[in-house]
This record gives structure tokens, C-alpha cells and sequence, in this order.
């Protein structure tokens, strides 16, 4: 089996994710202890006692996910499994800073860092109530490219994330995401819905959060990824640091591709994906990209431990 590491991204986030991990290995809760001090704060409480309202904001979402992954990759660790039992790393948007600690290339505390302040620079980069994300179903990512082009007007309106072949997220303007909606059901669309995001990430309006973001990676010491990182900007493994720094920028306003990262890891031989961290959604569009490509995933201590014996059985 060639098998690739893939780390989630917003949207998977739960109250309670990565507690029983904490619990069963020290390891695990060792990461969450080192996450809080890079914060400054109790984010770990946040994540298996707080409110999901608050838990769900992007400034919390996005460090508490990379948190549970990384805690998911320590129990991994502990059980024998290495990063480099992986003949590749990718991670669905902020997912690629997750993919980027458990492959030794980025710091734990540098990525809770980074990550907190990525999420208040896209949530800062539009005002509340003037952006919008919907995901399209059933129409075929050119076709939903060029429903969006056509709502654009003298707006923002892009094909924002091309997950697999049946969904594709747009993002930008409300009211241009609204007629895009609008566009995409009379052209087919299975469904067209908007999505609870608080901003229309990955499309052009997010350039101020891409400033803050080239700033902040440019004084972060970022080392070779001990496995290539499939990026989302490229749909292509990168393990050069200086790269990898500049498609991180790129990613904030780029879309994320990927349908296309699957493809291409599976067209290098890869036929098996392990999802690491909270939520199952990875698993799905490896699934609906190509059926032959066997998914697992890692998300409690009992996957983790099923995980580890079925390799040392294989």
C-alpha cells in the first residue's frame, strides 16, 4: 500500500474533539498543553468544553483542527506509526499548516500562531454581511467556474474550492454568490446552498489576509517537509521551505484544488489515504474522486490503535 496522510480543514470542527486522545496518551495531551502556552491561553478548553458557536469562530476553528490533528499524529507516534510511513502529506486549506507540522517542515507552536492569525486576517479581511461561500452540487467544476464568472457582474465571484467532482465551493460578494446560486440551480445544480462560514475565503477578497500572511511567514524558520507536501495551490508535491512559504500566501486567495491533489497523488502510485484528525468529509471526497482508493481514518484512540495494529499485522 502507497498510502498518503491528509489533515481537515474548517468545517470538522467539534466540541469535545481530541479529548479522549488527551486522556489515553500523554502524548497527545502534551500537544494540547503546548498549543494553549504558543496561545497564551486555554484554547484546549475551548475545544472539549466550550460553546460550538464559539468554537466554530475561524480565529478558534483553525488552530483547535490543527491541534486535534497533530494530537491524532502524536497518539499515531506513540503506537510506532511515523510521518514517513506516508509517501505524502496534504491537508485541505488550513489543513496544509496541519500537514506541515506532522511532516517536521513547520513548529507546533509557530503553526498555532500562524493559524490564529490567519484566521482573524481573513475575518477581518471583509466586512460582516458582505461576503458569502456556497457549495454546488452535481455540476462539474468547469461548469461551476463559469457560473460564477457570469454572477461576477462587477463583483467578486469565484470557484473557490473544487473538492470532487460533484461539489464545488464558489465565494465572494453576497450578492454575486446569491446570483451564482440562483445561476447554477437553473443549469442543473443537484443542490446550490449557501454555507455558515463568516467569510468567502479563497477568492480575491481575501488579499489584505494574504499581506498579514506574507509578513508573517517571511520571519517563521519553515524546514524541507521530511515527506512532499501535496499543496493546495499546486495540486503538486513541493518540498522546497521557500515554496512552500510562498503558496501558503498564494493559498489565501487561491483556490483550494482538491480534486485535482487526489488525482495526481493517486496518478503517483497512491491507493490508500489516511484522514487525520477530526471529521470524516476528506475520507468522502477521496471516495467520490476515485472509488478505487481505500480511506481510513484517525480521529480517537480507537482508530488510532486499529490503525497501528493493522500495519504491524500488514
Amino acid at each position: 500500500m502507497t498510502r498518503a496522510f491528509l489533515f481537515p480543514g474548517q468545517g470538522a470542527q467539534t466540541i469535545g474533539m481530541g479529548r479522549d486522545l488527551a486522556e489515553a496518551y500523554p502524548q497527545a495531551r502534551a500537544v494540547f498543553a503546548e498549543v494553549d502556552e504558543a496561545l497564551g491561553e486555554h484554547l484546549s478548553a475551548l475545544i472539549w468544553e466550550g460553546e460550538q458557536d464559539a468554537l466554530t469562530l475561524t480565529r478558534n476553528a483553525q488552530p483547535a483542527l490543527m491541534a486535534t490533528s497533530m494530537a491524532v499524529m502524536a497518539a499515531l507516534e506513540a503506537e510506532g506509526v511515523e510521518v514517513t510511513q506516508a509517501a505524502y502529506v496534504a491537508g485541505h486549506s488550513l489543513g496544509e499548516y496541519s500537514a506541515l507540522a506532522a511532516a517536521g517542515a513547520l513548529g507546533l507552536g509557530d503553526a498555532a500562531r500562524l493559524l490564529r492569525l490567519r484566521g482573524e486576517a481573513m475575518q477581518a479581511a471583509v466586512p460582516a454581511g458582505q461576503g458569502a461561500m456556497a457549495a454546488v452540487l452535481g455540476l462539474d467544476f468547469d461548469s461551476v467556474a463559469a457560473v460564477a464568472a457570469e454572477a461576477a457582474e462587477d463583483q467578486v465571484c469565484a470557484a473557490a474550492n473544487d473538492n470532487d467532482p460533484a461539489q464545488v465551493v464558489i465565494s465572494g460578494h453576497e450578492a454575486a454568490v446569491l446570483r451564482a446560486v440562483d445561476l447554477a440551480k437553473a443549469k442543473g445544480a443537484k443542490r446550490a446552498i449557501l454555507l455558515p462560514v463568516s467569510a468567502p475565503f479563497h477568492c480575491a477578497l481575501m488579499a489584505p489576509a494574504a499581506e498579514v500572511m506574507a509578513e508573517a511567514l517571511a520571519v517563521v524558520r519553515l524546514r524541507a517537509p521530511r515527506v512532499p507536501l501535496v499543496g493546495n495551490v499546486t495540486a503538486t508535491a513541493e518540498t522546497d521551505p521557500q515554496a512552500i512559504a510562498q503558496r501558503l500566501v498564494e493559498q489565501v486567495t487561491g483556490r483550494v484544488r482538491w480534486r485535482e491533489s487526489i488525482g495526481w497523488m493517486v496518478a503517483q502510485g497512491v491507493t490508500e489515504t489516511w484522514e487525520i484528525g477530526a471529521g470524516k468529509a476528506l475520507s468522502g471526497m477521496v471516495k467520490r474522486i476515485d472509488r478505487a482508493v481505500e480511506t481510513r481514518s484517525a480521529a480517537t484512540a480507537a482508530e488510532v490503535r486499529a490503525l497501528a495494529e493493522m500495519l504491524a499485522d500488514g
